[in-house]
């Protein structure tokens, strides 16, 4: 096992004034090993190395290769030295995620526990770091009826929860070095008014001296053009311990974060002591914008929108859970390319990464834990309902200053019209709001068709409501759709509604063929019918890609890929993704040849129109930019135009001549209609050939936005 040497990195550090808390990757050179007979405690593997290892680094899960099915304990072991020490060093270890339940140990001592695979944890290891330091983590990726996720007991007892165990170290693990004062987090909240924006910053504090500590912290807000916006300081007495400092700044000409304009602002705190010498610096992105539901509408920043998106399990057929960001990035960019502007995202909390690319390509988000078809029981287990409380608490204190997350969810598809269910809603919702009042709190319900009252089901008390529904597979007949719509509206007729989930699982076709022509038939015929009522603010697709389950499978088969995504497990598009794609367009562009019976075309006319609010989706235009190229045969560009719209309200119509191209055999123009930010909303091809006519009866084919 290679042993890494961090002094060199510690006296550079602390041979000058240490400004931020110095972060160390320790993702390489780990040693890995299951430990099917549960041994490793007894056999003292906390202490030293086992035989039988593999050299592995992290993120990694033990679920790709020839421990694909492994459920119980494993164990991953790492040295590295720290030959400098320093009264002024505090060393703190960082997991971004481990699945499911671990145990640490640094030179023997327990650190200590966490459970839950989806959040980030640290441990203080100053007291315990040596010259030469061993580190082991035992991890647990079984399930029970009180873990999260758990048993989906909702349904028939035992039942397993619908996406892959995957076991393992499955984000990033790090070390940061830097004083006994440390910036733990911070709390951005705005407050737009007419004079601009009040940005407050809640400035969470540790003090690791055994005295107090005068101090000064300077926040500065950078705009999204990542110069100074604005900047306050505090000075503060800290005794040992824990405290905070809230700081105002005042931004006189905000530029807010939106859909199609997200812009991005980065708070930096930096904390000095009494004798000016720095101690800490941490920084965090935010956004200013409004977001409100108003009449059971939808509205940013005081305009209505109304979104759609598809989700997306963190898994790969290469990577599984332990995703690097170019899977991430590779399949977002595809998200996004489908207009993809509102996702839950999934059941559980989030890479970062993730997080941060909603922020910056303008995706709403709505995170959820993982209580998924839970039971009365379960929901009226105190050691759920703590368990579940923890993982609330460290999602909503690690990703709350992100702006694309406009509410929080508490759970999918549980016993929520229960007695049991309304507590348990309750509970975290009065969590939420004591940690972060200023967002919406819900859940996902497939299960609101069949209530008597509304005063039955946690719905009621939620801030909107989230439907799942599978009208045409799991709920009934497709026809059934509309009206239980009719009955949801009338038994909450104050509420916004958000379809959470809709599609088909190809468990539904009698042949695997016929899954995909299913699933179109139900979004071609659903999303009109979804449409034509105001109050449904939104309606996300389940989902991006086929992924890894032991449910939902077909009869006889116990693990596989569950068929229900616009694309498969190796991202290779279905029929159905084109046909979202088009759909989900924020606009519609149209064209026409125009020309004489013979001869080839002298002008040409293209309509672009933005879908209103009677549309799913829709939402403000602002900033679109129009392109067309007119090419020969060969692909040879003959000419090129562009039209700027500063505000896409109203059908745009464009006329524009081809010119004289005696040498061309035939024509293709390409029209491409871009968001602000570049990437594509619409796009139109139309052909020319003299000899038979044109694509589409001289209209043109169609290329979904992209």
């Amino acid at each position: 096992m290679k042993t890494i040497v961090l002094g060199a990195i510690i006296l550079l550090v602390f041979s000058a004034q240490a400004v931020a808390a110095t972060r160390l990757d320790l993702n390489n050179d780990w040693l890995f090993r299951t430990d099917p007979e549960q041994k490793g405690q007894t056999a003292g593997w906390q202490r030293q190395t086992p035989s039988g290892t593999a050299s592995v680094n992290v993120p990694h899960t033990w679920n790709l290769g020839r421990h694909d099915g492994y459920l119980g304990k494993a164990w991953y072991f790492r040295t590295f030295e720290m030959p400098v020490r320093s009264p002024d060093l505090h060393v703190e270890l960082h997991f971004g995620a481990t699945f499911y339940s671990s145990r640490v140990w640094l030179n023997g001592v327990e650190l200590g526990k966490h459970e839950g695979g989806y959040t980030a944890y640290s441990f203080d290891i100053t007291p315990h770091l040596g010259q030469s330091n061993y580190l082991a983590v035992e991890l647990d990726n079984r399930i029970g009826a009180a873990t999260i996720p758990g048993l989906a007991m909702r349904g028939q007892p035992d039942a397993w929860y619908d996406w892959w165990d995957y076991g393992g170290i499955v984000r990033d693990v790090w070390l940061t070095l830097g004083s006994p004062i440390q910036v733990h987090r911070q709390q951005i909240r705005s407050r737009i008014h007419a004079d601009g924006a009040t940005v407050q910053d809640r400035i969470f504090l540790e003090n690791k001296w055994k005295r107090a500590t005068r101090l000064s912290v300077l926040a500065t807000a950078f705009g999204p053009d990542n110069q100074p916006a604005a900047r306050e300081s505090h000075s503060l007495t800290l005794t040992p311990g824990v405290g905070d400092v809230t700081i105002s700044l005042q931004l006189p000409h905000p530029k807010l974060w939106s859909i199609d304009i997200p812009n991005v602002y980065r708070m930096v705190v930096r904390v000095t002591g009494a004798d000016g010498k720095d101690l800490d610096e941490q920084s965090d992105t935010f956004g200013i914008r409004t977001i409100e539901i108003r009449n059971r509408h939808l509205l940013i920043n005081g305009e209505q929108v109304r979104l759609t998106g598809v989700t997306r399990h963190e898994e790969s057929l290469w990577e599984g859970l332990a995703e690097t960001p170019g899977t991430m990035r590779q399949d977002y960019d595809d998200m996004k390319a489908l207009q993809t502007t509102l996702t839950r995202p999934v059941h559980y909390p989030q890479n970062p990464f993730i997080l941060d690319y909603a922020d910056r390509h303008g995706i709403m988000l709505i995170p959820e834990i993982p209580v998924w078809q839970f039971s009365e029981a379960q929901m009226q287990d105190p050691t759920v309902l703590a368990l579940a409380e923890q993982q609330m608490r460290e999602m909503v204190e690690e990703a709350g200053n992100h702006p694309s997350i406009f509410a929080w969810s508490v759970c999918n598809e549980s016993a929520t019209g229960t007695p049991g269910g309304v507590a348990y809603f309750r509970a975290m919702r009065d969590l939420i709001r004591s940690i972060d009042p200023e967002r919406f709190v819900s859940y996902a319900d497939d299960n609101l068709p069949k209530l008597k009252r509304a005063e039955d089901s946690a719905a009621n008390e939620a801030d909107f409501v989230m439907m799942n529904q599978y009208f045409g597979s799991w709920h009934g007949p497709e026809n059934a759709l509309s009206e239980s719509l009719d009955r949801i509206d009338r038994m909450f007729p104050n509420k916004m509604v958000i379809i959470s989930e809709f599609g088909l699982a190809g468990i539904f076709a009698k042949y695997p063929e016929d899954a995909d022509p299913m699933r179109v038939k139900i979004i071609r015929e659903q999303m009109p019918e979804l449409a034509r009522r105001d109050w449904i603010a939104g309606a996300i697709l389940w989902c991006y890609q086929d992924y890894k389950s032991r449910r939902n499978l077909r009869p006889g088969w116990r693990e596989g890929y569950v068929e229900h995504g616009l694309v498969d497990e190796y991202r290779q598009r279905k029929p159905s993704y084109y046909v979202w794609q088009e759909l989900n367009a924020p606009a519609v562009i149209a064209a026409r040849w125009n020309r004489a019976l013979e001869g080839p075309p002298s002008s040409y006319t293209v309509t672009v129109t933005p879908r209103s609010k009677t549309d799913l989706p829709s939402y403000p235009l602002h900033n679109y930019r129009l392109t067309w190229e007119l090419c020969d045969e060969a692909g040879e560009l003959l000419a090129i135009g562009e039209k700027q719209f500063s505000d896409l309200t109203e059908v745009q119509t464009l006329t524009g001549d081809v010119g004289k191209q005696p040498e061309a055999r035939s024509l293709s123009l390409h029209f491409t209609l871009f968001r602000p930010t570049g990437t594509v909303a619409a796009e139109k091809v139309m052909d020319w050939r003299p000899k038979g006519p044109s694509v589409g009866a001289g209209e043109g084919g169609t290329i979904p936005g992209r």
